[in-house]
C-alpha cells in the first residue's frame, strides 16, 4: 500500500514520558527510531503532552485523538506545537476546517455505517474488533470507498497480526500499542523487523531491501542492503547495522571505529527502499571522503569547516575573535544583513546572502548550537497555525520609514494577498439562540464561558514554578525569562529606578495620550478618597472608628502575550499613586530582545514605581509574593492575566508563608451588548468586536431586545465585514465561535439574563440606556448609551478596567482606589461607656466560656468602684 508515511503502521502509546517506561515491548529509543506515534490525550495529560511536542516534535511524528478536549483553543495549540493529524469527533469538524488535511474525524466500532464519517482528509476508526460480526461486510464497504489517511485502532488485546491482515485488507494504516510489539522475536508479541518486512517489496531471490543512508541532514552517505534480522540488530543497538549480500550482519564502523548513531528508519512511498537516518561519527566511505557520493557541500561543509576552525585557530587571529568576541561577530552580522538588502543584482544577492550565511553559522558553531538543531527549528515553525502580525520591531521599522503602532503612526496598510475565498461556513457570525425556544437551563449552558484548563491540570504547572522561585530567586526568575519569553540576552530580572530616558523614547502623540489617560484616571480615584474618618457613638462613652492607609508594598502585574498593555499599568499605577502606597512593583514579560516597551517604561516612570520586574506567568507573581535579591516582596498583588497567573496569584495568596493578597480571581475578557431596535449595527458590531480581538478565549454576548430578522442581519453583516478588515481577524474568529446571539422581547428579560450573566463589561445600547442602570445587579463596569464604546473604559474615560470577569462580577468590585488601602478601625471607650457596655461583654464572655475576656472588663470595673 502506497503511503505519504515513514512507516506502513503508527505506535501508540502511553502519555510521556511513559515512552520508555514500558517492562515490555519497545522502549523509548526503538520508539524514536520509528518515529510515527499516536497518543490518546485527555484534559490530565494535555500539560504532558504539550510539553512533549516542545521537546520532540521534530524527532517524530505524531497524531493525536483529541476527541476528549472540550477547548479548540487546546487542539489548535497542539497543530502549532507540531502535531501532524489530530482527530476530532464528526460534529467538531466545522470548527476545523480552516486547518485541512491536518484534521480528520473519529468514530468508534466496525459498524460499516461508520465509513460514512469519512472526509476527504482521511478517518480514524477506533476501539476496531476484527472479531465482530460485521467485520467482513467492513472491509468489503472499505475496499469500494478507497478512503486516503484511512487509519484503524484495535481493541485492547487484539491478535496484532491478523488485526493488520484485516488493516491491509480495507486500506487502512494500524496503529499498534507499543507494549505489544517489540525490536526482536519474544513470545506474544509482534516484532516490528517482521511487519516491516511483510511490507517492504524486494525485487532479489535472498529478499534484501537496497537501503539509502543519510545523515541528519538528508546527505546521501551511502548505498547498502538490510534484512529482516538486520533491520531489528540495528533497532535493538541503535547503530547502523546492514546485511552484507557475502558477509552476514555488517556492524557498520566496528573495525574502523566510523561509527553511526541510529536515528530513524523509515520506507519510501511504495515500500521497495529503506533509509536510514544516521548520525555518523567519521567517515562512512572507505576512501578519503565523507560518503559514497563525495563529500560533504553547503552550509553542511561550513559547520564541518567552523567547528574545526572553533577548535584550532590561532589565538589573536580574525577567525578566533568572532568566537569570542560577541560584539565583533554582532557587528559583522549586522553588516552583511544591511548589504544583502542592498544587494542589486542576482549575483550580488548570492554574494551578500552566502556572507551572512557564513556569518550566521559563525553564532551557531560559537553557540554550541548545531546546524541540526537549526534545521529542527525550521521544520517546527512549518507547523505553525497561528498566525503573528509579522510587523518589523519599532527600530527597525523606523530606520526603513515604516510607520507602526510603536513609532507613532497608524501601521501602514499590507500589501494585499491573495487568498483562497471563503466557505460560507467559515463567514465569521455568532450562533443566535431565541429565548422563548428553550430552557432556562439550556440558555445558561449555551452561555457558558469558554473552557479553561482543568484546576489540577493548571496547579501542575505553576506549583513547581513557584517553589522554584521561592527557594532559587533570581537565578529562577530569569531561567523562565529565558524559557517563555527568549529573551536569553537579560541578565538581570530586574529594571530598578530611575530608569533610563532612552527607554521611554516615544512619539509626542503617544505621550499626550498617556498623560490624558492619567489626569483622567487620577481624577476619577483621588475622588474615591475618604474625606475623613468615619466616627460613630454607638451609646454614650462607646466611640467607634475606622481610618484608611495605604498599603505599603503593592506588586502590579502588566500581561504581555498577543497585546502590549500600557492601559494595564496606568490603570493599577494611578490608584496606586493616588493612594499613596510606598512602594509599587510593576511585572511585565519583556519582548525577546530583552526591552520592556517603552510605553510601560513610561507610565512607570508617571507613577513613581520602584521597579519593573521582566517576567509574567506564575514566576513573576511568585517573586513578588516571596521577593527575590532583586525584587521587593509585596503585600498585593493586583492586574489581570491569563488561567495560569490567576491560579498562580490564588495560590500564594492561600500560603501564609507568602502573606500576600490579591485583587480578585480574574479570566479572559468578555462583553455583553444590550441593543435595541434604536441601536446603530456598526456600533454594536464593533463594541462586540472589541472585546473578541483579545484572544480566542474572550466571550462576546449580545442580547437583542425585539428585533427582526432583518435588523439583526445588519449586525451580523457588520461584524463580518469588520472582523474581515482587522490584524487580529483569526483571533476574532476563534472568539466569535463561542460567542451568541440572544434574542429577547423585553428589556426586563434583557437584563434579568445579563445580571444572570455577570459580565465583565456591560454596554446598554437601548433608548431609556440611564434608567436601565437601575436594573443592573451584576457588571464589572457599564456603559451607557450609543456614544459610551467599551474602549473608553479601557484607557482614557477614568474608570478602571481591571474588571472581575468569568462570573465574578456577582462577588468582586473591580480596582479602585479601595483596591490599595486597606481599612482600620478604632474603639475609645470612657469610663461611663465601659460601664454601659461591660454588662453585655461580660455575659457574652461567660456564654462562650472564655473567662480571661470577662474579667478583662470585670476588674475595671471593679477598680472604678473602689475609687
Amino acid at each position: 500500500m502506497e503511503s505519504t508515511l515513514p512507516l506502513p503502521f503508527l505506535i501508540s502509546v502511553n502519555v510521556p514520558p511513559g515512552l520508555g517506561g514500558e517492562k515490555e515491548g519497545l522502549n523509548r529509543e526503538e520508539v524514536s527510531c520509528l518515529g510515527t506515534v499516536f497518543f490518546n490525550v485527555t484534559p490530565q495529560t494535555y500539560e504532558k503532552i504539550f510539553r512533549f511536542l516542545g521537546r520532540h516534535n521534530t524527532e517524530f511524528q505524531p497524531f493525536f485523538d483529541v476527541t476528549q478536549l472540550e477547548s479548540r483553543d487546546d487542539i489548535v495549540t497542539l497543530l502549532d506545537a507540531g502535531a501532524r493529524k489530530v482527530f476530532v469527533r464528526p460534529e467538531q469538524l466545522p470548527d476545523f476546517a480552516e486547518f485541512g488535511s491536518r484534521v480528520a474525524p473519529v468514530v468508534s466500532g466496525a459498524n460499516p455505517a461508520q465509513l460514512a464519517s469519512a472526509t476527504e482528509h482521511g478517518l480514524l476508526v477506533s476501539e476496531f474488533d476484527i472479531t465482530a460480526a460485521e467485520t467482513s461486510q467492513f472491509i468489503e464497504e472499505a475496499k469500494s470507498k478507497k478512503i486516503t489517511s484511512f487509519f484503524v485502532k484495535p481493541v485492547a488485546g487484539a491478535d496484532l497480526e491478523k488485526f493488520i491482515g484485516v488493516a491491509a485488507q480495507c486500506g487502512a494504516i494500524p496503529i499498534l500499542p507499543s507494549t505489544g510489539i517489540t525490536s526482536k522475536e519474544q513470545a506474544g508479541k509482534l516484532a516490528v523487523p517482521k511487519v516491516l518486512a511483510a511490507s517492504w517489496k524486494s525485487d532479489r531471490a535472498d529478499g534484501l531491501i537496497p537501503t539509502m543512508v543519510v545523515d541528519e541532514h538528508g546527505t546521501a552517505l551511502g548505498l547498502v542492503y538490510s534484512s529482516e534480522e538486520s533491520v531489528g540488530e540495528a533497532l535493538r543497538t541503535q547503530t547502523g547495522v546492514y546485511q552484507s549480500r557475502k558477509r552476514g550482519l555488517w556492524y557498520k564502523g566496528a573495525s574502523s571505529g566510523d561509527t553511526q548513531e541510529l536515528i530513524r528508519i523509515s520506507l519510501d512511498c511504495d515500500n521497495d527502499a529503506l533509509k536510514f537516518v544516521v548520525r555518523q561519527k567519521g567517515r562512512f566511505c572507505h576512501l578519503e571522503q565523507s560518503g559514497c557520493f563525495g563529500n560533504l557541500k553547503g552550509i553542511k561543509k561550513l559547520e564541518q569547516t567552523l567547528v574545526a576552525r572553533k577548535q584550532s585557530a590561532p589565538e589573536g587571529s580574525y577567525t578566533a575573535r568572532l568566537f569570542s568576541d560577541e560584539k565583533l561577530l554582532r557587528a559583522k552580522i549586522m553588516e552583511e544583513a544591511e548589504e544583502l538588502c542592498d544587494a542589486k543584482t542576482a549575483e550580488e544577492v548570492a554574494f551578500e546572502a552566502a556572507d551572512l550565511i557564513y556569518f550566521a553559522m559563525t553564532r551557531v558553531v560559537a553557540a554550541g548550537v548545531s546546524l541540526s538543531d537549526v534545521e529542527k527549528s525550521l521544520d517546527a515553525k512549518s507547523f505553525k497555525v497561528k498566525r503573528r502580525k509579522g510587523d518589523a520591531k519599532g527600530k527597525w521599522a523606523e530606520k526603513e520609514g515604516i510607520k507602526t503602532e510603536t513609532n507613532g503612526a497608524a501601521p501602514s496598510a499590507p500589501a494585499p494577498v491573495k487568498e483562497e475565498p471563503k466557505k460560507e461556513d467559515e463567514r465569521i457570525a455568532m450562533k443566535t439562540l431565541d429565548v422563548s425556544e428553550v430552557t432556562t437551563e439550556q440558555l445558561d449552558a449555551a452561555l457558558k464561558r469558554p473552557s479553561q484548563k482543568s484546576a489540577d491540570a493548571i496547579m501542575k504547572i505553576i506549583v513547581p514554578i513557584i517553589d522554584d522561585v521561592r527557594k532559587n530567586g533570581d537565578k529562577a526568575l530569569l531561567s523562565y525569562t529565558h524559557k517563555f519569553e527568549r529573551a536569553t540576552s537579560l541578565t538581570s530580572p530586574v529594571l530598578k529606578a530611575p530608569f533610563p530616558e532612552s527607554m521611554m523614547q516615544l512619539p509626542e502623540e503617544t505621550i499626550k495620550a498617556i498623560d490624558v489617560s492619567f489626569e483622567n484616571i487620577k481624577k476619577f480615584h483621588a475622588a474615591q478618597k475618604d474625606e475623613k474618618p468615619l466616627q460613630v457613638e454607638t451609646m454614650p462613652g462607646v466611640v467607634c472608628s475606622r481610618f484608611s492607609r495605604p498599603i505599603e508594598a503593592v506588586g502590579l502585574y502588566v500581561p504581555g502575550g498577543t497585546a502590549v498593555l500600557p492601559s494595564t499599568a496606568l490603570m493599577l499605577g494611578v490608584p496606586a499613586m493616588v493612594a499613596g502606597c510606598q512602594k509599587m512593583v510593576i511585572a511585565s514579560p519583556p519582548r525577546a530582545d530583552g526591552s520592556i516597551t517603552p510605553e510601560i517604561v513610561y507610565v512607570a516612570h508617571k507613577v513613581g514605581a520602584e521597579s519593573i520586574v521582566l517576567a509574567g506567568g506564575a514566576q513573576a507573581v511568585a517573586a513578588m509574593a516571596y521577593g527575590t535579591e532583586s525584587v521587593t516582596k509585596v503585600d498585593k498583588i493586583l492586574g489581570p492575566g491569563n488561567q495560569f497567573v490567576t491560579a498562580a496569584k490564588m495560590y500564594v495568596s492561600n500560603d501564609t508563608n507568602a502573606g500576600v493578597g490579591i485583587d480578585m480571581p480574574a479570566g479572559p475578557s468578555e462583553v455583553l451588548v444590550v441593543a435595541d431596535k434604536g441601536a446603530n449595527p456598526a456600533f454594536v458590531a464593533s463594541d462586540l468586536l472589541s472585546q473578541a480581538e483579545h484572544g480566542i478565549d474572550s466571550q462576546v454576548i449580545l442580547i437583542a431586545i425585539d428585533l427582526t430578522d432583518a435588523e439583526l442581519a445588519a449586525i451580523e453583516d457588520e461584524v463580518h465585514n469588520q472582523a474581515m478588515a482587522l490584524p487580529r481577524v483569526d483571533i476574532v474568529r476563534g472568539s466569535i465561535a463561542h460567542s451568541l446571539t440572544v434574542k429577547v422581547k423585553t428589556v426586563e428579560e434583557a437584563m434579568e439574563i445579563s445580571n444572570r450573566y455577570a459580565p465583565e463589561h456591560l454596554i446598554l445600547q437601548i433608548k431609556d440606556a440611564e434608567k436601565a442602570v437601575e436594573k443592573v445587579m451584576n457588571a464589572g463596569s457599564v456603559f451607557i448609551g450609543e456614544w459610551t464604546p467599551e474602549s473608553v473604559g479601557d484607557y482614557s474615560a477614568g474608570v478602571n478596567h481591571s474588571l472581575p470577569t468569568y462570573g465574578f462580577a456577582k462577588q468582586y468590585s473591580g480596582v479602585n482606589l479601595a483596591s490599595f488601602v486597606k481599612h482600620i478601625t478604632s474603639s475609645n471607650l470612657t469610663a461611663e461607656g465601659l460601664r454601659n457596655v461591660g454588662g453585655a461583654v461580660m455575659q457574652l464572655a461567660k456564654v462562650e466560656e472564655l473567662e480571661a475576656h470577662r474579667r478583662a472588663v470585670e476588674i475595671r470595673l471593679e477598680h472604678m468602684n473602689k475609687v
